[in-house]
C-alpha cells in the first residue's frame, strides 16, 4: 500500500524526511540554500526541524514506539 493511502505511514514518511533534511542542512549548509522551487521545500522542512526539534523528537520517539508495538 501506497504511503498516500496509509495515514500512518504518510505521517512516517513527512517526520523521517524532516529529520533528514534537517541532518542534511546541519552537515551541507549549501545544498539547501536556496528557499523557493523544489529545493526550496526541502529548505522549508529544515526550518521545521531546526525550530520545533523537541517536537520532531517527541514525534519519531512515538512513531518509533508505534512501530515497535503495533
Amino acid at each position: 500500500m501506497s504511503a498516500l493511502f496509509n495515514f500512518h505511514s504518510f505521517l512516517t514518511v513527512i517526520l523521517l524526511g524532516i529529520c533528514a533534511c534537517t541532518y542534511f542542512k546541519m552537515q551541507f549548509p549549501a545544498i539547501l540554500d536556496r528557499k523557493t522551487g523544489f529545493r526550496g521545500f526541502f529548505w522549508k522542512a529544515a526550518r521545521i526541524g531546526e525550530r520545533l526539534s523537541p517536537w520532531v523528537a517527541v514525534g519519531c520517539f512515538m512513531m518509533g514506539f508505534s512501530v515497535i508495538f503495533f
